[in-house]
């Protein structure tokens, strides 16, 4: 069961980790990275205990953008 459900915009961006941090009781840092939100992760894991967090995000946030869509050629007759 997780610990706590926390609002990805509760957590902070940890530029040394490359992760989305949020404190852990035990003292150490929840940890997310941006990979894992884009594969549609939602458990943060506290490397330090066996602690987890679900992390409440829209998945379509970090997804990669659609590719645009091919130009249409319009055919005239003669």
């Amino acid at each position: 069961m997780s610990y706590d459900d926390v609002e990805i915009e509760d957590m902070e961006w940890n530029e040394e980790l490359q992760a989305f941090t949020y404190p852990c009781p035990c003292g150490d840092l929840f940890q997310i990275t941006r990979a894992d939100l884009k594969m549609g992760e939602e458990i943060a894991r506290c490397p330090s205990c066996s602690l987890y967090i679900t992390v409440i995000y829209n998945m379509e946030d970090y997804q990669d953008p659609a590719p645009p869509a091919p130009p249409s050629i319009a055919i005239v007759a003669a």
